[in-house]
């Protein structure tokens, strides 16, 4: 049974379609953090967007007016390398398709990654912002050859203030095409992503919620870890897409992280000049 909204003491946030778009601040999205932090409760932003370290992530945050430390941001990325880390071990040699953050989060992790004519004990595909065909290239001739294929995160795309660009399972999909391989996922909605963060920050899920704009991600994560699913239409899921299926339950639906402030904390202050912040 999902737990009454007011009951709620940390909230995962995802951030790309909850918190921004792009470089825009959704209205409210300030004032609620401020207020679950003013009040005792944890904010911790949860994100499967792999393309960027926590640090990036956090200075972004910054940006926009929501001061976080470092450590209040798990990424898709932190997930993959302990999914990775428990498979292989650390110093495991793996091909990244990855951005720069990302490699690097992985090498902090302690894995070696490779190039071409190597010998990778896994595939890795990420969010990557860079990407080339001769990067395809190689995770295609890895993959032919049964080298086993992790990804980040699942999401077909992400949205952004000019709209929708593609994401991870965009990419997925080509490499599904192209080689029959399946990738094994270690973002939302796989529940290893939840244990991972219980374990870090010490919460527990029944006094948890998860915030999010994707149904096949954000919710079908609450729904698989025990989480309260709150559904913000701010981002990627209609209020149409939602009525149109039965696959998950949102136990409580806004039109964004503003309804949602509302909701838990009533109508105590203003908005505080919530908007685009450069």
């Amino acid at each position: 049974m999902a737990a009454e909204i007011r009951a709620i003491r940390n909230w995962f946030l995802d951030m790309d379609g909850t918190v921004y778009l792009g470089n825009e601040l959704i209205p409210g999205a300030r004032a609620f953090i401020e207020e679950v932090r003013a009040g005792g409760g944890r904010a911790i932003f949860l994100t499967n967007n792999s393309s960027r370290s926590p640090r990036d992530y956090a200075e972004k945050l910054g940006r926009l007016g929501i001061e976080t430390p470092e450590e209040d941001v798990f990424t898709s990325g932190d997930a993959a390398a302990l999914m990775l880390a428990r498979r292989f071990g650390r110093g495991a040699r793996g091909y990244v398709l990855g951005t720069p953050s990302l490699e690097d989060l992985l090498r902090r992790e302690g894995f070696a990654l490779v190039g071409e004519n190597a010998d990778p004990q896994f595939v890795l595909l990420g969010f990557d912002q860079t990407l080339t065909y001769e990067k395809l290239r190689i995770a295609c001739d890895y993959l032919f050859a049964g080298v086993p294929f992790f990804a980040t995160h699942p999401d077909r795309v992400c949205p952004t203030e000019r709209g929708f660009i593609p994401d991870a399972g965009a990419m997925l999909a080509l490499f599904r095409t192209a080689t029959g391989a399946e990738a094994e996922i270690a973002g939302k909605p796989e529940r290893m992503m939840a244990e991972a963060a219980f374990a870090r920050y010490g919460i527990a899920p029944e006094e948890t919620a998860m915030v999010g704009d994707r149904l096949s991600t954000d919710i079908a994560f609450a729904n698989r870890s025990g989480l309260t699913a709150v559904l913000v239409l701010s981002g990627e899921t209609s209020a149409a897409d939602y009525a149109a299926q039965r696959d998950v339950r949102a136990d409580y639906i806004f039109d964004s992280v503003n309804e949602l402030r509302r909701a838990v904390f009533g109508p105590r202050g203003q908005e505080r000049g919530e908007g685009p912040c450069f």
